[in-house]
Formats: structure tokens, sequence, C-alpha cells
């Protein structure tokens, strides 16, 4: 059901979040860093890399399916509904049909957007002004080119895109979606 993504095949970079310390949790919820995705959305994801790559650009992934067991860890760290969906309700990105990414300068370097991945404040909001003019110019490029390409946007999140209807699938754990990205240890309540 999920396809595995991989900087080869794909075309985007990965800087995959939740496998290192440094996120909101503050230790590392995947095993190891990897992002999986059901097909529309992986069809979408290349389309945006495509669109990127046109343009001299490039995309780099923070995360993708992100297993119910890690949805657990992240509303645990932060139980905000407007930042963190409630793993009772499943969420989007545990249904592999969401995508949290930036894009990248002609070096492989993120464009500045005026706020760092996982700022769950309101300045990390599409159209702030908060933000200095050149990083909402890219925050605006980053949603258009993932429009083109397909993608819905989460108006809080300016680095969270999601397939539109995301319900349509459902919610797996690791075990479930067969990804082995989760340690041994589990992190339901």
């Amino acid at each position: 059901m999920l396809v595995e993504i991989s900087p080869e095949r794909h075309g985007v970079a990965f800087d995959i979040a939740y496998a290192r310390a440094d996120n909101v949790t503050g230790k590392p919820i995947y095993a190891r860093p990897a992002a999986w995705l059901v097909p529309e959305a992986e069809a979408a994801l290349v389309r945006a890399a495509e669109l990127a790559g046109a343009q001299g650009l490039g995309l780099l992934l923070f995360d993708a399916f992100r297993p119910l067991e890690a949805q657990w860890a992240l509303w645990r760290a932060v139980p905000d509904p407007a930042y963190v969906s409630d793993p009772r309700r499943g969420g989007i990105h545990t249904r592999g049909v969401a995508v949290d990414l930036t894009l990248t300068g002609r070096d492989g370097a993120p464009l500045d957007m005026g706020t760092g991945f996982d700022d769950l404040t309101p300045a990390s909001h599409h159209g702030s002004t908060a933000v200095p003019p050149g990083a909402q110019r890219n925050r605006a490029l980053l949603l258009g080119l993932m429009s083109a390409a397909g993608w819905d946007f989460y108006m809080r999140e300016w680095w969270h895109y999601q397939l539109f209807r995301p319900r349509r699938y459902p919610a797996l754990t690791d075990g479930e979606a067969g990804t082995a990205m989760m340690p041994a240890e589990p992190h339901f309540p």
C-alpha cells in the first residue's frame, strides 16, 4: 500500500526530523530516517520535485508517513490540536498522504522560510507577515509549486502539504504499514 521514497528515485533530499533528537519531543521518534507515501502522494511528490527542478530548486523532505505510534509520541509532547493531530482521530500523516518539506537552492541549502520546521507559532502560518518579505516569497513559491503538483496545504504550517480528501485512506501503525520505522519500544499510551 505504501511506497518507500528515496532521494535517488524521487529527486528529493532527506532531512527526516523525527529520526533525530532535535525535534519537538527532544528525542528520536523513528528508529531510522525513512519516508513512505501512498502511490497517489508519491506521484504528486515526483511532480513537485520536477516543477522545483525546472526552476533550479530542490525539495528537502522532513517527514512523510508517520505511524500512529509516532503520532502518539508527538501528541504527548505537544497536545495542541492546532499543530498536532490527536492520534485518536488518526491524523493526516498517519495515512501516508502528507509531506513536510521545504525548498532548497541550487547549492542544496534550504531557502529562508522565516521560521524553522516545527516552529509551532503563528509566525509559521501561511500568509504570516511576521517573517521577512524574502521568506514570504519563498513560502509563496513553495505553495505554488506544491499546489500545481496536486497538493493541498495546512494554513498553520508552511511546510505541511497533503492530498485532497486525505481521510479516504486508513490511519496505520508501523506494523500495519510494514515500514519498520519505529523502535522496538512502542509509543502508544
